[in-house]
């Protein structure tokens, strides 16, 4: 039943592009449901998976094992219909994929020093981009079709960040956010804001894409703490809240009414 505790810990969960769903891997297999209601839209029991994607409420899942089977490896990358239950595609790489985003023309797939840029109508490989060692798989992505980016991290050493325009495959621009290397990406829905923490935890800053300017520059807290994640509200036009989760327990919600460059 969809309301019973799973004894399986999840290994991964994502929210779809609109934010009307998300999705979860366990080791027993995958699961989707509907954000407003929490009821069970999908479960497959197929083995432990370490990346389920939706693109946005359509039957395709990018999915990816955890290396526990033999036929669920980590380098592999299975396109997969909940309609009809199969495997639409897959794709095999010489290294673990470590992430891997989504809109309604582009594939993206993140290894540690390479990222993949796939049609994802065709599945023809349109861009390949050699970046600094990301072991953990660091990236936002933007699923607007009129700002559509890719950011990386840019240094191992430092907080820069690379934004990729995946719409015409060309580097759009190069941000210095923080002394400190990265921990922590996120674009808002529209690809307008780019949100970013570091390693040390106590600064969050949002830079305009269209121009890498800072727009807006928050403290988190006096202390350091390990930044899970950063999501803006979903918005049609200009994001007014960015949310931020930390190792200190706390959600900490930001407002983005004030004028720029202040806290």
């Amino acid at each position: 039943m969809a309301n019973q505790p799973s004894s399986y810990p999840i290994l991964c969960a994502s929210f779809n592009q609109d934010h009307s769903c998300f999705a979860i891997g366990t080791r027993e297999g995958f699961k989707i449901f509907d954000c407003k209601t929490g009821r069970l839209l999908y479960e497959r029991v197929a083995g432990a998976f370490i990346i389920v994607e939706m693109l946005f409420s359509s039957s395709l899942l990018a999915i990816v094992g955890a290396g526990e089977q033999p036929s669920l490896s980590p380098r592999r990358l299975c396109l997969f219909n909940t309609v009809t239950g199969v495997a639409l595609e897959e794709l095999n790489f010489l290294t673990s994929i470590l992430a891997v985003r989504m809109n309604k023309k582009r594939l993206i797939v993140i290894l540690q020093e390479k990222t993949f840029i796939y049609d994802i109508n065709s599945l023809k490989i349109l861009d390949t981009i050699d970046t600094v060692p990301n072991p953990k798989g660091l990236c936002a992505f933007s699923p607007s079709l009129d700002g559509s980016f890719l950011a990386l991290p840019a240094s191992t050493t430092k907080g820069s960040l690379l934004v990729y325009n995946v719409s015409d495959l060309r580097l759009h621009c190069e941000i210095d956010a923080h002394r400190s290397p990265l921990a922590v990406l996120s674009l808002s829905s529209g690809g307008t804001h780019i949100a970013t923490a570091s390693e040390q935890g106590t600064m969050i800053r949002i830079h305009l894409v269209s121009d890498a300017t800072k727009s807006y520059s928050f403290r988190r807290g006096s202390y350091s703490s390990n930044i899970f994640s950063l999501s803006f509200a979903p918005a049609a036009e200009l994001p007014d809240i960015l949310l931020a989760t930390s190792s200190s327990g706390s959600v900490h919600v930001f407002s983005l009414g004030s004028p720029p460059n202040q806290r």
